[in-house]
């Protein structure tokens, strides 16, 4: 029987565990949206992770809607990110980048002077967003034109070759919880009359040909896709029809031959069960032409939720978001059945190694005190 802690093949990337590290917004880029040195600390003490997925990393400028993420657009974020994929493959772990562009969720003080979010829509979302001020309105977006999108498919491209070039063992593009991708796949967002807007085919027509960028540019073996069909995250209303449009998106990425795609089951960090869905039937639609790609399933599973997803082959891999940022060692705890450790709220986004890096790891003669079981 297949076990969590057995090591798989995730595309060209050998994992020592079936644990993902999700990924994860904490708001500590440096100037320049570079990463810093407590961020290198940070991957590398969850490093036993089979593969770590980094925080959402904007492919542009134009592609940021926080304070202090990072990037993977200019040479200097290159250097830093290669500090920290370095540390990671110095403790035998594996990462991979979440390539991400955040579409219309952001605001004017986020982005270039003179530019305005932009998006598949000119409607604006009802969300806010973190910025210098603290957590603001999200800005009123312009819908991107048609023949901007072929600009759009290469800062991917660009951003991906990047990441190899920063030492990254992979991808991972964010095409969930109400970002850009996603904003045109759903026809609650998605009121286009182009080639882009309108049908299924069109609304999926983007994230496949990003997809297909990536894939030729750094091999579809390093290549992976988040996915969150149902999430209301971001002011993403459900599709009128989520189940066909995201089977429609999984075959039509299925002769990609991707690495991996990543399954946010129900809403992103709330209710798995907020709206009907077959994710199983999703799975086989994609399995149908793709048979050895990895199914990364996410959101709230305990311990016993993962051994058993893991062992009825129902996914191949699980990932675990709030679980590794107070638990550095979580695969230790996860494996010994140890008590998962509390996230302290308060310095989740931005601070400094507060709640970020000064968690500690298991003491190997007292594992309760202030601690909850994960079972």
């Amino acid at each position: 029987m297949t076990s969590l802690f057995d090591p798989i093949r995730v595309g060209a990337i050998a994992a020592a565990n079936r644990i993902v590290m999700a990924p994860l917004t904490r708001n500590r880029a440096g100037a320049g949206r570079t990463p810093t040195p407590l961020m290198v600390t940070y991957y590398e003490q969850r490093a036993s992770a089979g593969l770590i997925v980094s925080e959402g990393t904007q492919i542009s400028a134009e592609g940021q809607g926080y304070l202090d993420t990072p990037g993977i657009y200019s040479a200097e974020q290159v250097a830093g990110w290669r500090k920290v994929t370095d540390a990671v493959h110095a403790k035998g772990g594996k990462i991979v980048v979440q390539l991400w562009h955040v579409g219309r969720i952001s605001h004017l003080s986020l982005l270039p002077e003179g530019q305005v979010p932009v998006s598949s829509t000119a409607r604006a979302a009802n969300g806010k967003t973190f910025t210098a001020k603290g957590f603001e309105q999200v800005s009123t977006p312009r819908a991107l034109a048609t023949d901007e999108l072929a600009r759009l498919v290469e800062d991917y491209r660009r951003a991906a070759r990047n990441a190899i070039d920063a030492g990254f063992d992979g991808v991972e593009v964010h095409g969930a919880n109400g970002y850009l991708l996603e904003q045109f796949m759903r026809d609650s967002i998605n009121d286009r009359s182009d080639a882009y807007g309108g049908s299924r085919e069109n609304r999926a027509r983007l994230v496949v040909e990003v997809m297909t960028a990536i894939a030729a540019e750094i091999g579809a073996d390093r290549t992976g896709i988040r996915l969150s069909p149902v999430t209301p995250a971001n002011d993403a209303a459900l599709d009128s029809d989520p189940q066909a449009m995201f089977e429609l998106v999984v075959e039509r990425l299925a002769p990609l031959r991707l690495a991996f795609i990543h399954v946010v089951e129900g809403a992103t960090g709330g209710p798995r069960d907020i709206a009907p869905f077959d994710y199983a039937a999703l799975r086989a639609r994609y399995t149908r032409n793709h048979p050895h790609g990895i199914w990364i399933v996410n959101n709230g599973y305990t311990r016993s939720m993962a051994l058993d997803v893991v062992a009825s082959g129902a996914a191949d891999m699980v990932a675990f978001g709030k679980g590794f940022i107070a638990n550095p060692d979580l695969v230790r705890r996860l494996r010994d059945d140890a008590p998962i450790a509390p996230v302290v709220r308060e310095t989740l986004y931005g601070g400094g190694a507060a709640g970020y890096t000064d968690y500690p790891a298991l003491e190997p003669a007292s594992l309760e005190h202030g601690a909850v079981s994960m079972r």
